[in-house]
């Protein structure tokens, strides 16, 4: 989609962006949203659920396992600033792509790695990011990619939590090593 974009200087004068979205999941939903809330060309990201199907679930609804949805952020970005094989190749880097159903100590298929897609070039790409990971893994990737589905906004105390909640547990001992791993890897992609 391309977007124009007016600035408030030069009244009449408007710039584009190349605005992509992916919907992906990989665990909790805070940590891709911390992720990619740092990576350049990131336009929104927004924690939500997608995949099951409960309409409108909460996030009770989906954390107990039952409803099929999984924990995703759904990004928005400037492809012009950020390309998709990017965004995917920090997507495999900033979690476990190979266990089903988990990252660490969250368990269950609401924290499954997932991607979906909207149309055949995507899948294209994704299944070719998903090649070029695999070389970093010793066992096989599982990343189940599908069709898109209705994606649901998470409750609000769950949007942006790495920057609400910095100092908690969970950041600092699940969101902060990710962050790191991820800035050494994709520093130039990163602000």
């Amino acid at each position: 989609m391309r977007v124009s974009i007016l600035t408030d200087n030069f009244p009449r004068a408007a710039y584009y962006i190349d605005m992509k979205t992916i919907v992906l999941g990989g665990g909790c939903f805070w940590c891709l949203d911390a992720i990619y809330q740092q990576a350049t060309g990131v336009i929104e990201v927004q924690s939500g659920f997608s995949g099951g199907e409960l309409q409108n679930p909460s996030y009770y609804d989906v954390i107990t396992g039952t409803t099929g949805h999984a924990e995703v952020v759904r990004v928005q970005f400037d492809e012009t600033t950020i390309p998709l094989s990017v965004m995917l190749d920090i997507f495999f880097a900033s979690h476990n792509p190979t266990t089903k159903d988990r990252q660490g100590a969250d368990v269950g298929t609401q924290y499954r790695s997932i991607i979906f897609y909207d149309n055949m070039a995507a899948k294209n790409e994704i299944m070719t990011a998903i090649e070029r990971a695999q070389i970093l893994w010793d066992k096989p990737i599982v990343t189940e990619v599908t069709p898109a589905a209705a994606f649901y906004p998470a409750e609000p105390e769950h949007q942006d939590y790495f920057a609400k909640q910095p100092a908690s547990g969970y950041c600092s001992v699940v969101i902060n090593p990710k962050l790191q791993s991820v800035r050494q890897s994709f520093s130039t992609w990163l602000r």
